[in-house]
């Protein structure tokens, strides 16, 4: 660790954001930038993630644990649970990023399908409930360790049928509006949860906060934390903070300073 202060580990996914690295780093006494061992962990298990937020009382989209050796044994049985989340849901590995083995069922005929692929990336799978309205995706960011605060409210807005990889990751896909257009209240509503599950998870420097916006109903779900979300100039959290007057420049060094003061 000679000729630098600190890391920023810049990793997304398993063995990224999932606290093997930050335990790493814990252990050869170098700080880093972002949460500890903890709160990446609890923050990248979907399943970890959705108990600790209940436990809290955040709302969330209604939601289900299925397990790879039931689906091996009782295939049917794990089907029939599924069913009564009704159709559309979707069915998600608990432990990989960037929408990577998500599928959404239509019909009794896509569900194989969709449970194998999960099945074929994690152990462990959620099956997740629609809501009753196409949902607006908004997001917000949070930087602070102890005292964090929050961003403006960012909304995206996309035609796919989800926010998916192809989606994520192809340029002028998905449009970006920052502030979202959404009502004051809603947005105050959303920075306080966000505030709220960043303590809960016990996250730390930065992560942002992804929520599905049900006009019609005024709903308000929480839908994932990232606990190292994306970081070009082009990205969602640095935008975030850009319009509450933060610089990218500005933001790094205040996301360093929380790694030294963590320590």
């Amino acid at each position: 660790a000679e000729g630098y202060d600190a890391v920023f580990p810049l990793l997304h996914g398993p063995m990224g954001e999932d606290g093997t690295i930050q335990g790493l780093l814990t252990l050869a006494g170098i700080p880093f930038v972002g949460s500890g061992v903890l709160g990446s962990a609890v923050s990248m298990d979907k399943v970890m993630t959705k108990q600790v937020l209940a436990a809290v009382g955040i709302p969330q989209v209604a939601w289900q644990l299925a397990l790879r050796r039931d689906w091996q044994q009782n295939p049917q049985g794990v089907k029939d649970e599924a069913v009564k989340l009704g159709f559309p849901f979707f069915v998600k590995p608990a432990n990989l990023g960037s929408s990577v083995g998500i599928s959404k069922v239509h019909n009794e005929g896509e569900m194989d399908r969709a449970f194998e692929l999960a099945f074929s990336l994690d152990r462990r799978v959620i099956v997740e409930a629609m809501t009753s309205h196409k949902p607006r995706e908004v997001e917000v960011g949070i930087l602070g360790n102890d005292a964090p605060i929050a961003s403006p409210v960012g909304e995206l807005s996309f035609d796919a049928d989800f926010y998916d990889y192809e989606t994520k990751y192809t340029e002028g896909v998905a449009q970006m509006h920052i502030p979202a257009r959404i009502p004051g209240e809603v947005a105050e509503n959303i920075r306080e949860l966000a505030l709220k599950a960043f303590k809960a998870l016990d996250c730390a420097g930065l992560a942002r906060v992804d929520f599905f916006y049900v006009a019609e109903t005024g709903e308000v779900l929480l839908n994932e934390v990232n606990t190292m979300p994306g970081f070009t100039t082009t990205s969602m959290y640095p935008k975030l903070f850009e319009a509450a007057g933060l610089s990218y420049g500005e933001l790094v060094a205040r996301l360093v300073e929380l790694a030294l003061e963590k320590r």
